[in-house]
């Protein structure tokens, strides 16, 4: 097992250097800074923009932004997947609602959410509506995989449905719930950062992207574009970490 993951960290370092490599030799080749910045420059201003408390400012409140938009696509998801599972008619309505917003484009969705609410509450409503399909079609497809025999087992028994959820419901969906949770992560951190780009909210990642491409910083763009992507992975490993805890904790009570 320590084999297998050091070899996995091993390929993903050489995977890693192998593109920072790639990305250093073409910025020498083109030798413009405004057009390819070199990783080292990027560096040099992401280290400047750490040790601002503006920075700090900016990353926090998109962080809640995000994690806002989605808890919320969280609960309604699981909510409308168990809807679904009880009533073939709530399935019938919400089906071709979920269907519609994968469909349309995100800029169109911002647009019209500019149109309705304040912008600094538009990244939430982008994020939250952007992971809620990606939850309910994988919880809607997880309770319809639940073993019929534990649930009628549960019945003949009259176990409470407090200790049939606990026992029988949450241990089959939980990896669904993973996986769509991995998947939301990421989609809902591109999202939300992409409405803020285009809504400008005054504390924001996005609007400090949005300010460094309108003043041709590209070093600055590529430096707030690294931040993007490594919060996207470190908020989604703290949160899938969690999940799985939670996950083993509860096998380890009902044992």
């Amino acid at each position: 097992m320590k084999q297998g993951r050091s070899g996995k960290l091993t390929g993903r370092l050489a995977a890693a250097a192998f593109w920072l490599g790639l990305w250093a030799l073409l910025a020498l080749l083109v030798d413009r800074e405004l057009l390819l910045p070199s990783p080292a420059q990027v560096l040099a201003k992401l280290w400047a923009l750490v040790r601002t408390a503006a920075f700090w400012q900016m990353t926090g409140m998109s962080i809640l932004r995000v994690l806002a938009g989605i808890a919320s696509a969280v609960l309604l998801g699981l909510l409308g997947a168990a809807l679904c599972h009880r009533s073939a008619l709530a399935m019938q309505l919400i089906s071709p609602v979920m269907t519609l917003v994968k469909s349309t484009p995100v800029a169109s969705f911002i647009v019209l959410a500019l149109v309705w609410i304040g912008r600094d509450s538009v990244p939430v409503f982008i994020t939250a509506l952007m992971v809620l399909p990606v939850v309910w079609a994988n919880m809607t497809a997880a309770l319809a995989q639940v073993d019929p025999q534990l649930t009628e087992m549960a019945r003949v028994f009259a176990m409470p449905r407090g200790r049939v959820l606990r026992r029988v419901t949450v241990p089959s969906v939980l990896p669904a719930f993973r996986a769509a949770l991995s998947s939301a992560l990421g989609l809902g951190w591109k999202a939300g950062i992409a409405a803020e780009v285009l809504t400008v909210p005054k504390y924001a990642v996005g609007r400090m992207i949005y300010e460094a491409k309108l003043y041709l910083e590209t070093t600055e763009l590529f430096a707030w574009t690294v931040t993007v992507v490594l919060l996207s992975l470190v908020i989604e490993r703290l949160l899938l970490r969690l999940v799985s805890r939670i996950g083993r904790e509860r096998r380890a009570a009902d044992a």
